[in-house]
């Protein structure tokens, strides 16, 4: 049994032995004990920002209209998950992959035409300067490693082989 090791995808282990042929794939190196804790650091930003900002909001959560109880909803889940990540920053990858992905599409399709056009709402400006703590995720993500075991490491398998 192990205890604490960093979860790696089952498809990016190596080596696979069949009964046919032999299969290698190198194992992603896994993150550094400075990587390791520099995600610890996004994901205490995430989990705390998220905590002092919408926890309180819960109360009034039944009043709201659904969209944004859901949304509020959402990102409490997030937080308690951002939490979670301290203990396992890479088994809880998906999370900061999540969040830098949100804000760079919201920025790409909401913010950066309202910049260009000069006519930036208030509600758009402070929810800009909010997203823009997406920076410091995007910083302590460890890149390198999400590529080799997200997009190079190869899939699970779509059927059960026989």
């Amino acid at each position: 049994m192990s205890i604490n090791t960093p979860s790696v995808p089952e498809s990016a282990r190596a080596p696979k032995v069949s009964s046919s042929t032999v299969e290698l794939r190198a194992e992603p190196t896994p993150p550094s004990t400075l990587r390791l804790n520099l995600m610890r650091s996004g994901y205490l930003l995430m989990g705390l920002g998220l905590m002092v900002f919408r926890w309180p909001l819960l109360v009034q959560a039944v009043s709201m209209p659904a969209k944004e109880s859901a949304l509020l909803c959402i990102l409490v889940a997030m937080s308690l998950l951002a939490f979670l990540g301290l203990k396992y920053p890479i088994a809880m990858l998906p999370i900061l992959l999540f969040e830098v992905a949100w804000k760079v599409i919201w920025f790409a399709v909401v913010a950066l035409p309202h910049l260009i056009a000069n006519d930036m709402n208030d509600d758009t400006q402070q929810l800009l300067f909010s997203v823009l703590f997406g920076i410091a995720i995007l910083a302590v993500t460890p890149w390198g490693y999400v590529w080799k075991c997200y997009v190079l490491a190869r899939g699970d398998r779509w059927v059960r082989s026989a």
